[in-house]
């Protein structure tokens, strides 16, 4: 602690400052009024000593400190601009990142780096990046128009969040590695608005199997009854289908080109078959069982979801009159009609590749009725009951 003390009769201030401790000796005799001068000069020392803008040549010119501290600020100087900007820091850290990340998100993530973060911060030392420029960075996001729709419609909360992911990661790490205080501090993801599920009733199943053009038929009866998601379909391959213990196995999706592993271990499943998409595949088997994929186009290759969805499904929506819905409501539609049937929560999520009820009971509560079965047979009755088969098969009757 700071104060004014006396050696021989002659004041001293005694403080300390980069961590040493410092006696600088006065002529002054040691007397109240003495003492009253130093302690106003000592209160002014420690002020500026908080606020960093402290000189010792300029209180003690003749002392033998002097050296020693203007060594020491050069010293931390030098150390201060070695702290990379975040440009330099970025490429280190997305390097040692890729080999864990799937392409498609190597491809998001440098799209985030070179469109949002380096214009606006990149030239910036990690260490003097505040909390207060994130914050406002993060408010400029916000006020910026989605580059995915046309209209002036603002971006997301949820893109928001997902380009400030990056930053985030950089920030701590970087903090880490050069021993400054990260300014990640305190700061909350924005709160993304909850999107209400928009299944499809049995009827309007019914309506759009019949409808669908004859070559994606089976892919929708699939889709429909299964919850597969969209990349998962999409690279699903003979291999993964065991008809003699009628199950799809779930190991793999098709995503930006390529197979990669499902998205996690819950994802990685065994799906039933019920008696529907079984005759579904096994009449898909007769168009495409010498090729590789289950649903494909005349090349073999897996499908395009972009064509898909713009040339078949969107088309087929508007010429039923339903509402234009994303193709994913298909795999809400199975979950639902799954909840309507009866079965067992439990069954529903390893369908679906929850790893526990919790997300079924979050998403899908109003659809949640009393349910007592849990071995997938509801799911036929339900079917059964309301006769649901397609314009062949009645054709064929």
């Amino acid at each position: 602690m700071s104060s004014i003390n006396q050696r021989h009769g002659k004041l001293f201030f005694d403080f300390r400052y980069q961590g040493i401790r410092c006696r600088e000796y006065t002529k002054l005799g040691d007397s109240p009024a003495n003492r009253k001068r130093l302690l106003a000069i000592l209160d002014r020392i420690e002020a500026e000593i908080l606020l960093g803008t402290f000189n010792y040549a300029t209180y003690f010119p003749g002392s033998n400190r002097v050296e020693q501290f203007n060594s020491i600020d050069q010293k931390k100087a030098i150390t201060r601009t070695s702290v990379p900007t975040l440009v330099e820091f970025s490429e280190v850290w997305f390097s040692e990142m890729t080999p864990q990340w799937r392409n498609s998100h190597i491809k998001s993530t440098r799209l985030i780096l070179d469109v949002h973060l380096l214009p606006e911060l990149g030239n910036r030392p990690l260490n003097t990046i505040k909390k207060s420029d994130i914050l406002a960075f993060r408010a400029k996001l916000v006020s910026k128009p989605s580059i995915k729709v046309k209209s002036k419609k603002q971006m997301s909360a949820s893109r928001v969040n997902h380009i400030m992911m990056p930053l985030r990661m950089i920030l701590n790490e970087a903090a880490e590695r050069y021993g400054f205080v990260t300014p990640w501090q305190n700061i909350k993801p924005l709160k993304v608005n909850r999107t209400d599920v928009e299944p499809f009733d049995l009827n309007e199943v019914k309506t759009i199997i019949n409808t669908v053009r004859a070559d994606f038929k089976n892919y929708y009866i699939v889709r429909f009854f299964t919850g597969l998601r969209t990349a998962e379909i999409d690279g699903l391959t003979w291999k993964k289908v065991d008809f003699k213990r009628r199950q799809i196995l779930v190991h793999q999706a098709w995503v930006e080109g390529e197979f990669v592993p499902t998205k996690n271990d819950g994802s990685h499943r065994s799906v039933d078959m019920s008696s529907m998409v079984y005759d579904a595949l096994k009449a898909q088997f007769k168009a495409t069982g010498d090729k590789a994929m289950v649903f494909c186009n005349s090349l073999g290759n897996p499908l395009s979801h972009q064509t898909v969805t713009n040339k078949v499904w969107h088309p087929l929506l508007r010429h039923l009159g339903l509402n234009k819905r994303r193709p994913y409501q298909t795999r809400h539609t199975a979950a639902t009609l799954w909840l309507a049937a009866g079965e067992s929560p439990e069954w529903i999520a390893r369908q679906m590749g929850h790893s526990t009820t919790e997300m079924l009971f979050k998403v899908y509560s109003r659809y949640v009725p009393n349910l007592t079965r849990q071995d997938g047979s509801a799911m036929e009755r339900l079917l059964t009951e309301h006769a649901l088969q397609t314009q062949d098969a009645k054709e064929e009757e």
